[in-house]
């Protein structure tokens, strides 16, 4: 198939970092196309570890071009410590890193307004990630933010950055007591990066849709997690942008008519960052049955926040599978659960006596929510590193089939740790 969509199917932090460097082996264009610098990819190579938050991590693979489409939000600072990074590092970008002028640009008082409001919402705080992407998509909608287009043109910058300043000023004085900021704060760095940036500016959207058309191998890299969805997430505790796979090809200005199949990616459990409903999180006494967060890196790559550990829950992988019009699944994190001695999987969920047939909608609902477990056996071996499904332990093995015959999908890819060679790869995905 010429376009591949990797999607999360839970909170994020699935480990698509991983599934996306795998599929760049064989792909001729990676595409990032919503989000920010809230999300995070790590990549082992090697045991090297690579961090990227807005470059597609695609970018290892000398062949690749990589594309960061005007669906994202993109924090010039950050940006510009990817690039530096990666110039150390010896990678070649010219001609491979495409950045599209539609993509709004991110400045200081967007980062302020986002600390501001959420400490304003007091216990109701939704846990951002502070990086300033809420905002900058808000401005993107009220149609009074500022793209990379703006920002590379020296000779009306300064005036529109002038005009945007003064309303950004005025929200953070009356709202919240805020000084606010003078024009010489930000206006040359932000020029600076602007110069630093322009080379790579590019038609990416016409780009993507020709290499699509021509049979290339595209492979679009989403960020986050379905249920972190702005509009079918678990609102008002999700992200700014659309993750599912029709929002990840909306960034991108890719339409329906075009070749293109989307690979759900999930843990063998469930993790969660920040604030929001977790209705299969482990108890106190089962969660000692895990490993150290720090020891199976479940602390968030933009964060550094311990996530939240949780059972596997089938009811939200169905919901989220569906409505991204999955047609295979990848599992991260088996060698997790290794050591335990019984596993849960959550099979379906109780309101108020009755069984859902899909997750609320309401967070009064999801609060009463209670998971209808099955118990499953665990392996108690080390899967840690295995490539081949037939050397996996018997009750590993039957753990991945009744996932498959509840969701009615196959998994098409087992990864068995961090670095890239550390995976069971059951079928050619490109």
């Amino acid at each position: 198939m010429p376009g591949i969509v990797v999607v999360g199917l839970q909170w994020g932090d699935e480990g698509k970092g991983k599934v996306v460097d795998i599929l760049s082996s064989k792909a001729d264009i990676v595409v990032r196309s919503q989000g920010g610098n809230n999300a995070g990819h790590t990549i082992i190579v090697s045991g090297k570890e690579h961090r990227f938050h807005l470059i597609p991590s695609g970018i290892l693979y000398p062949r690749n071009v990589c594309c960061v489409a005007g669906g994202t939000v993109i924090d010039p600072s950050v940006l510009s410590q990817e690039i530096d990074l990666l110039i150390a590092e010896g990678v070649p970008l010219e001609n491979r890193l495409l950045l599209s002028p539609y993509a709004h640009v991110i400045f200081p008082f967007h980062r302020e307004l986002d600390a501001l409001t959420e400490k304003k919402k007091g216990a109701a705080a939704i846990g951002t990630t502070g990086r300033g992407i809420g905002p900058c998509y808000i401005d993107k909608a009220a149609r009074i933010g500022l793209r990379l287009a703006d920002v590379i043109d020296e000779a009306s910058f300064k005036e529109k950055l002038e005009r945007f300043l003064a309303i950004k000023n005025h929200e953070l004085r009356a709202l919240f007591g805020h000084p606010g900021f003078s024009l010489d704060d930000i206006y040359p760095s932000y020029a600076s990066w602007g110069r630093k940036l322009a080379p790579f500016i590019a038609p990416v959207e016409m780009h993507i849709v020709n290499s699509l058309q021509e049979g290339k191998k595209v492979v679009f890299e989403g960020a986050h997690g379905a249920l972190l969805d702005l509009t079918y997430g678990t609102y008002p505790f999700v992200t700014s942008c659309s993750t599912f796979a029709s929002g990840v090809l909306g960034g991108a200005s890719v339409g329906p008519r075009m070749d293109v199949q989307t690979i759900g990616i999930f843990k063998a459990y469930t993790t969660r960052v920040g604030n929001g409903p977790l209705p299969t999180a482990l108890s106190e006494h089962e969660r000692k049955q895990f490993p150290d967060a720090r020891t199976i890196r479940e602390v968030g790559t933009t964060t550094g926040r311990e996530r939240r550990l949780a059972w596997l829950d089938i009811p939200l992988l169905r919901y989220a599978a569906s409505l991204s019009s999955v047609s295979c699944l990848a599992m991260t994190k088996i060698d997790v659960l290794d050591s335990l001695p019984m596993l849960k999987l959550c099979i379906g969920y109780r309101l108020q006596g009755e069984l859902l047939a899909v997750p609320p909608v309401r967070t009064e609902e999801w609060e009463k929510i209670e998971p209808v477990y099955e118990e499953i056996p665990g392996w108690q071996s080390d899967t840690r590193g295995i490539t081949d499904l037939e050397k996996l332990p018997g009750n590993a093995r039957r753990y991945l089939e009744k996932i498959e015959a509840l969701l009615e999908l196959p998994i098409s890819l087992v990864s068995t740790g961090p670095d890239r060679e550390q995976t069971i790869l059951l079928h050619d995905l490109l």
